[in-house]
C-alpha cells in the first residue's frame, strides 16, 4: 500500500486535517507543530487528538509527519537563537508524547559563516541536551538542498550529527527529493546508486520517511524550489521508480508541492494509479 498524504494546517484541529487527508486518498498528513515563523504552539485539545486517533485507525493511517519551525536554528552563532531553538525542540518532543505515531522532522540548522564543523558541533551540543535515554520519539533530520549556510546538504554531515548524539536509537533521517536532487544526488539516472551512498553512510535503517517533490531547478543547483509532481526536472518517470523501489516503497510520503488541496487530491491519485 502507498502510504502518501501533503502538508495540512491544523488550525482547525488535527481531526480536521486527518479528515481532509481522507477526502483527498491519503493516509498520512504533515503539520507544523507550532508557527513555522514564530515559537508560539497552541494548546493541545486532547479531545480532537482523541478524534484523530480514530480516524488514524479507521483509515490505517502511516505516521504523521511533525515538523519543527523554521525559525529553529541550533548553529545560530547567537547564543539566545540557539536557547530559542532547544527550548522549541524540547515542548515540541514533549507534547509529541501526545499525538500518536508521529515522526519529529526538522531542518539541522545553519552555521551562518561559522563554518559547517562548528555548526555540526553545536546541533549534536542541542541533542544531547534534549533527547533524554528514555525518548520513544523517532526524531528525523531533513536532507538539505544545500544553499547558503544550510547544514545537512550531505549524508556525510548527516551521519556526523547522528554519530554524536548519545541517545540515537530514534535518531534518523527524512530525505526531500527536491532537495537531494538539488544537493547532487542523481536520482533521476542512478537511483540504486544514491541508496547505496546513504546506505554507505547514514544507514537505510535510518531512512524513515520522504518528503515526494519534483524541483523547479536543475540537478545540483543547490536551490529549493518544489515543484508540481511530473512538471519539473525530476519528472514523473524518476519519481514513480523511487515510490515503487523494495528499498522505499514502504515508508511513508508527504507532498510539500506547491499546489491547494484539489492539486494534491490529483497528485496522490496519479501517483496511487502508478504504484505497483
Amino acid at each position: 500500500m502507498l502510504n502518501i498524504g501533503c502538508h495540512l494546517s491544523i488550525s482547525k484541529g488535527f481531526h480536521k486535517a486527518a479528515l481532509d487527508a481522507v477526502s483527498i486518498g491519503g493516509n498520512t498528513f504533515q503539520f507544523f507543530t507550532r508557527n513555522p515563523r514564530g515559537g508560539k504552539a497552541k494548546d493541545l485539545d486532547l479531545e480532537d487528538i482523541s478524534k484523530l486517533k480514530q480516524i488514524m485507525e479507521e483509515y490505517n493511517f502511516a505516521p504523521l509527519f511533525a515538523h519543527g519551525a523554521y525559525t529553529m536554528n541550533l548553529a545560530s552563532d547567537k547564543s539566545h537563537t540557539r536557547e530559542f531553538a532547544k527550548m522549541i525542540l524540547k515542548d515540541d518532543l514533549e507534547r509529541l508524547k501526545v499525538i500518536p505515531n508521529a515522526y519529529y522532522i526538522f531542518h539541522p540548522g545553519s552555521h551562518v559563516g561559522q563554518g559547517s564543523k562548528k555548526g555540526i558541533e553545536l546541533i549534536v551540543e542541542a541533542l544531547n541536551e534534549s533527547i533524554a535515554e528514555d525518548n520513544d520519539t523517532i526524531i528525523l533530520l531533513e536532507g538539505m538542498s544545500g544553499k547558503g549556510t544550510e547544514i545537512g546538504r550531505n549524508m556525510e554531515e548527516l551521519k556526523t550529527i547522528i554519530d554524536g548524539v548519545k541517545y540515537n536509537k530514534n535518531l534518523g533521517i527524512c530525505i526531500d527529493t527536491c532537495h537531494l536532487y538539488s544537493s547532487g544526488y542523481d536520482i533521476v539516472n542512478d537511483l540504486d546508486g544514491v541508496l547505496k551512498r546513504i546506505d554507505n553512510t547514514v544507514g537505510l535503517d535510518r531512512l524513515k520517511a520522504i518528503h515526494l517533490n519534483d524541483s523547479k531547478v536543475e540537478f545540483a543547483s543547490n536551490k529549493d524550489r518544489h515543484e508540481v509532481i511530473g512538471q519539473g526536472t525530476i519528472g514523473l518517470e524518476s519519481i514513480v521508480k523511487l515510490i515503487n523501489h523494495p528499498v522505499l516503497r514502504e515508508l511513508p510520503f508527504n507532498l510539500e508541492t506547491p499546489n491547494e488541496l484539489e492539486g494534491y487530491k490529483e497528485e496522490i491519485a496519479l501517483l496511487r494509479r502508478n504504484y505497483k
